[in-house]
């Protein structure tokens, strides 16, 4: 990995310095689940940091209440 790169863009958990909170955790599990083998969550970790990401996002601006960083840093 590169100096200047973002942890949370690509590489794997280990290399992210354990970032993956639930929700990305659980966004693997339904890769992994639905995908049918064929989604690699590791190789997708930028694409699923943005989803966990903006689900937040809806999801404070809907509810004005701050979720907690153990469910979504």
């Amino acid at each position: 990995m590169n100096a200047g790169q973002d942890p949370k863009q690509g590489g794997n958990a280990a290399a992210a310095g354990g970032q993956e909170d639930y929700l990305d955790k659980g966004l693997d599990a339904a890769e992994k689940k639905f995908g049918q083998g064929k989604i690699d969550p590791q190789k997708q970790r930028g694409m699923n940091e943005k989803v966990t990401d903006k689900a937040r996002g809806m999801f404070e601006k809907a509810t004005g209440k701050h979720v907690p960083d153990k469910v979504s840093n």
